[in-house]
């Protein structure tokens, strides 16, 4: 493990250099590029991982410098998704920094998020039918996802009846359209830039799937456990767990951290489980032996974890 993470390092530290470099060559608007800024690059360093595993880094320079220019377009519509979540949630804060529309304007932060989208499906689009309808399925599902999430945080967590379980199997459902279906298009993209197809390539879309899942899971347990509340989780288990109806708008945040301190234990078992189980299957996708052997094979079975656990880290566990 440390040998593959220490491998892994040096990939993430080239690929997130290279990338950079081709975000500085391919995007000429200054207030797009100021957007990408900060970012960890998971998405595109999935689909640059997969490429190279399908190639087996047997690839040409130009097909290399391609590939991440196809990463890039993941990159785009991944932040773009971003900035329109900041004026949803009205979140003032993104990475440290004032988020966009805090600095600039609702306005100007939509439609810099649109200009985002098109450009990324310019690329997209100049990488084969396949890729650009790939783009428009991951968006629109992406799009899905926030619509469901609004709707459960306004309607679904009120609900008395909605059991532990059923709480979580609507959240997987939410979090699979908003975060997992990005992650398994870019393993999906990375493998056709090498010119995979048939099964091979719904190996990398479920494998990108399972490592969302994780992802997500992980980001919100921490949120969670640093007494950010999450509607559409933390209020159905708190129902659930007390027994009782808890209704929002009559109970103020600090009791509602209360609460959710008091079954700390229990909430952090349930998000443990889950994440664990998706990395699991994560590892065992990347293990299959349609996936051809070379380097970047371990890379790929090593990465769910050590990604998931650079997240979970911040609140000292380790899967």
């Amino acid at each position: 493990m440390e040998e593959y993470s220490s491998n892994l390092d040096v990939f993430i530290e080239n690929t997130t250099e290279n990338l950079d470099k081709k975000i500085e060559v391919i995007i000429p608007d200054e207030k797009i590029v100021e957007v990408l800024k900060g970012g960890k690059r998971l998405r595109p360093l999935l689909a640059h991982l997969s490429f190279k595993t399908c190639t087996q880094g047997k690839e040409s320079d130009d097909e290399y410098q391609r590939a991440l220019e196809g990463a890039v377009s993941i990159e785009l519509a991944h932040s773009a998704s971003l900035v329109h979540d900041d004026i949803i949630d009205n979140d003032l804060e993104r990475r440290g920094e004032p988020s966009f529309h805090a600095k600039e304007g609702i306005a100007s932060a939509l439609l810099t998020g649109h200009k985002m989208l098109a450009t990324g499906f310019n690329i997209a689009l100049d990488h084969g039918k396949d890729v650009a309808k790939l783009y428009i399925d991951s968006w629109d599902k992406i799009v899905n996802g926030e619509i469901d999430e609004v709707d459960f945080n306004k309607k679904f967590f009120k609900n008395l009846s909605t059991s532990k379980n059923k709480a979580l199997e609507s959240y997987n459902e939410i979090i699979e359209q908003k975060t997992a279906v990005l992650f398994s298009s870019a393993c999906k993209a990375g493998a056709i830039e090498a010119n995979m197809s048939g099964d091979i390539l719904r190996v990398f879309a479920d494998y990108g799937r399972e490592i969302g899942l994780a992802y997500q899971l992980a980001d919100d347990l921490v949120d969670l456990a640093k007494g950010e509340m999450i509607d559409s989780v933390i209020i159905p288990l708190l129902n659930k767990l007390e027994n009782k109806k808890i209704i929002t708008d009559s109970l103020k945040s600090e009791e509602i951290k209360n609460l959710f301190a008091k079954h700390d234990s229990e909430i952090r078992e349930i998000f443990f489980k889950e994440i664990k189980m998706h990395v699991k299957k994560a590892e065992e996708l990347s293990r299959l032996d349609i996936i051809p052997p070379s380097q970047y094979k371990k890379l790929l079975n090593d990465a769910p974890r050590y990604i998931t656990n650079r997240m979970l880290k911040e609140i000292n566990l380790t899967i």
